[in-house]
């Protein structure tokens, strides 16, 4: 019984071998596999949809290439009845090239009202428990150029400023977390080409054509757009263009946190008072870097919060017992110290 097991193992790696040495998925996993370290451990987070499965195949590949280890997970959200069973479902698309993955349960009372936000806030917080427990310090997310373009106009109708235009990033820390997204450089469409190849089939959720969602009706304004001359390409150039300027911004934001503050442990920090004598830019980005390490948020707090809270702290008289992000602010004469909000 064993060695048949085995034989049937073997030849799903040739099958494999086989399927990835056709042309346009090599020329994909080539460069996909340049954006991973064969010494790190991975969780790749999959939903079902084109680009996840396109991810989980080429993650099997570089497994087997490189002998790293990999965990894949997908969520029951249980937002819709048929949650459960489409989970399932994952699990057995996967099984069709040995990979086995964990369902992950979000248990508790669903929202009624901003639901996408709080489902995606809940999602990440059940693959960040999975990382602690397997020890893993790496999630990577399927997101691909359409996503960027779809955001780019979620936070243009919010009055977002550069650093929220342009926020879907190929590397981002949170949590002690990389959040890895390798397929920024592909659109959907490549990925639903790869999923077809590999799995002859992927699920596509109910929500993606529900108009209700703002995602949804944006996603719709983009391809209207592409007839008045704003095709998807010119968006990818203007943000490209905007990340420039982004990174110009982040170095300086790296500086003020070197030279301007102390961070103990990501559980407190003292900030210096040349810390708040800077563009207001850089100052929101600081505390929004401070507030995601020490108050433990994937998500900063809105702008406009912030701006409040940097006019407060600026104020030439004592601040107590100011909150924003899970976290404490005390200025004490001109020094202020931030810790985890508790209670």
């Amino acid at each position: 019984m064993k060695k048949k097991s085995l034989s049937v193992k073997k030849t799903s790696h040739r099958n494999l071998n086989k399927v990835l040495n056709k042309k346009f998925l090599k020329s994909i996993f080539n460069k996909f596999e340049q954006k991973l370290n064969k010494n790190e451990r991975y969780l790749v987070a999959v939903s079902g949809g084109s680009d996840s499965l396109a991810l989980a195949f080429f993650c099997q590949c570089y497994q087997k290439k490189y002998n790293t280890r990999f965990i894949f997970c997908t969520v029951d959200h249980g937002l819709r009845p048929e949650s459960s069973k489409e989970s399932k479902k994952v699990v057995k698309i996967l099984s069709k090239i040995n990979i086995p993955c964990k369902i992950l349960k979000w248990k508790g009372v669903k929202p009624s009202k901003n639901i996408q936000a709080i489902a995606r806030h809940n999602r990440y917080a059940l693959l960040e428990k999975q990382c602690k427990i397997n020890k893993i310090n790496n999630i990577l997310l399927a997101h691909q150029k359409d996503d960027v373009n779809e955001n780019f106009f979620i936070r243009l109708t919010r009055g977002s400023g550069l650093k929220g235009l342009v926020s879907l990033d190929e590397n981002v820390k949170i949590n002690r977390i990389n959040y890895l997204r390798p397929f920024l450089d592909l659109t959907k469409k490549k990925l639903e080409n790869v999923s077809l190849e590999v799995f002859k089939t992927f699920i596509n959720d109910p929500s993606n054509l529900d108009e209700k969602f703002k995602r949804i009706r944006l996603r719709k304004l983009i391809d209207s757009l592409n007839s008045e001359g704003l095709d998807k390409n010119k968006i990818d150039l203007t943000i490209q263009n905007l990340k420039k300027a982004d990174r110009a911004l982040e170095y300086y934001t790296s500086k003020n946190l070197d030279e301007n503050s102390i961070i103990f442990y990501d559980k407190k920090a003292t900030l210096k008072k040349d810390f708040f004598y800077q563009p207001n830019e850089v100052i929101l980005r600081s505390l929004n870097v401070l507030m995601r390490k020490i108050g433990n948020k994937y998500y900063p707090p809105r702008a406009k919060s912030t701006y409040s809270l940097i006019n407060e702290l600026k104020s030439q008289s004592s601040v107590k017992n100011t909150t924003l992000g899970g976290c404490l602010f005390k200025k004490i004469n001109e020094t202020i110290i931030i810790s985890k909000e508790t209670g």
